[in-house]
């Protein structure tokens, strides 16, 4: 017995030792040491890392549509449920390494023929029975660790599925706000035009009253009317927007198209911080890389697999049970059977299929190899735009409010001036439209500035990931235990 168990130790190790195919190594990628476009001298995010970055919009009703689009949105149900498929794609495929043990019981009755072949012996009868109980065992021993690399490219495609996972959500968070944001934008536009136009509607009664009493010209008139109309065109096409805007954020949330509750005014939400952030951290939590690499680790593993084809496969299978004609006399030591076999099967001429399947696995894991470095490179562009658009929008937000405000002051001088007979009537309408444009435009840059930050804490791929995809995995396990049958 201590013969047999030193050669087995012997041969697990030799498997070990034999496994093809080359280990994975992280490839060297080329790190820039910092962003181009890193903002300083502002103060660092209070908590970059935390799971609700998001309330420091101080908004509860966008708080709640986070919360409700993690626990409602189709596609992150969909993510969710394929990173449940590889989970079991991976413990079927490591399965193969274990003995596979089955059981067959078995009963039959048969009559033969009296008329055909020798003629049974006098008091013999031609009905016959059967009957077995076998228990199975049959195991593939994985010397050159062909099931081990399959093993490790199915735990590799897990861990991409999972960190696909994890990308979603970052798209969703970054979604609802940038849509939420969208919606508030539209309304504030949306009252900017409603605004003008009541505006525009006292200026057109008392214009009229002028032009009766002789004090203005029918060009004047029409002047005045035509501003006004062009005010009220621009609120049915802004209401359209909103209609349309609120039914994508509903389909987000996980709702058939319908309102959209709001909470603060754009110009009353908070500004959450520019979080501080180094490049090489991007390799370390940003999901689509994280993800590529696992597809890239998969890729160099199949290669030992396709490798392993060269070498012969070993299989032990062993069979023992009870047979019996008569089932009184099948739980007998007479009854007993067993058969032990020993198969090593290998190629000998393929015809180059199994050098073709190595050149495939090789190609392959170019193909992830530059994927992965392609994605990285994405990645720093992606928080090198983000960096500048924030930097940008808000000195465009800025910029035009001071636009504004100046346009403002000249709209009441210009009046006075028209009033007093110092201007014409066509300077208070260039004046009004352009403060009109530039108010539309004001509403729409402040969006884009909290639209730029929250794509920025996308391009980040926060540590924050972490939290509420364990918040998810716990949303889908309730779900799944309320729909379970009582």
């Amino acid at each position: 017995m201590g013969a047999r168990y030193i050669a087995t130790i012997l041969c697990l190790s030799g498997a070990a030792a034999c496994t093809q195919g080359p280990d994975y190594q992280r490839p060297v990628v080329e790190i820039p040491p910092a962003y181009r476009f890193e903002e300083s001298g502002l103060p660092p995010a209070s908590n970059p890392d935390s799971a609700a970055w998001w309330n420091a919009f101080d908004d509860p009703i966008l708080d709640g549509m986070i919360r409700e689009c993690i626990v409602n949105n189709r596609d992150l149900s969909i993510a969710t449920a394929r990173v449940e498929e590889f989970d079991a794609i991976l413990m079927g495929t490591r399965s193969q390494a274990f003995p596979q043990i089955g059981y067959d019981v078995s009963g039959s009755r048969k009559r033969t023929s009296e008329e055909i072949g020798i003629p049974f012996p006098p008091g013999s009868s031609p009905l016959s029975s059967s009957f077995g109980a076998l228990l199975t065992s049959s195991w593939e021993i994985d010397l050159w660790g062909r099931i081990r690399r399959e093993t490790e490219a199915a735990r590799a495609n897990l861990l991409a599925t999972t960190e696909a996972r994890r990308g979603v959500i970052l798209t969703l968070v970054a979604s609802v706000i940038t849509g939420y944001v969208t919606l508030l934008d539209l309304d504030d536009r949306l009252q900017v035009a409603k605004d003008t136009l009541a505006g525009r509607k006292e200026s057109v009664v008392i214009f009229r009253k002028r032009l009766e009493g002789g004090y203005i010209s029918d060009y004047e008139m029409a002047q005045v009317q035509a501003e006004y109309e062009s005010a009220a065109a621009a609120v049915p096409d802004l209401e359209r927007l909103i209609g349309v805007q609120e039914s994508a954020l509903s389909v987000l949330l996980g709702r058939n198209p319908g309102p959209i509750e709001r909470g603060r005014k754009l110009r009353s939400l908070g500004t959450p911080a520019v979080p501080p952030s180094l490049p090489a951290e991007l390799l370390t939590r940003r999901p689509d890389i994280l993800a590529a690499e696992q597809q890239l680790i998969a890729s160099n593993a199949l290669i030992g697999a396709a490798r392993a084809l060269y070498f012969p496969r070993i299989f032990l299978t062993g069979i023992g049970g009870l047979a019996s004609n008569s089932l009184g006399n099948l739980f007998t030591g007479t009854a007993r059977t067993w058969t032990f076999t020993g198969d090593v099967a290998g190629p000998i001429y393929t015809g180059g299929g199994i050098k073709a399947a190595t050149d495939q696995a090789v190609a392959r894991r170019e193909q992830s190899l530059a994927a992965y470095e392609l994605t990285i490179q994405n990645a720093f562009r992606d928080v090198e735009d983000a960096l500048i658009t924030v930097q940008k929008s808000r000195e465009l937000e800025q910029s035009v409010n001071r636009r504004v405000e100046s346009l403002k002051q000249a709209v009441t001088l210009v009046r006075i001036r028209y009033d007093n007979g110092y201007s014409d009537y066509l300077d208070v309408l260039d004046t009004e439209r352009s403060l009109f444009s530039a108010e539309l435009t004001l509403a729409e840059a402040r969006g884009d500035t909290y639209r730029a930050l929250a794509n920025l804490y996308r391009a980040l791929g926060g540590d924050w990931v972490d939290q509420v995809d364990a918040m998810v995995i716990e949303e889908r396990g309730a779900k799944t235990a309320a729909a379970q049958p009582r």
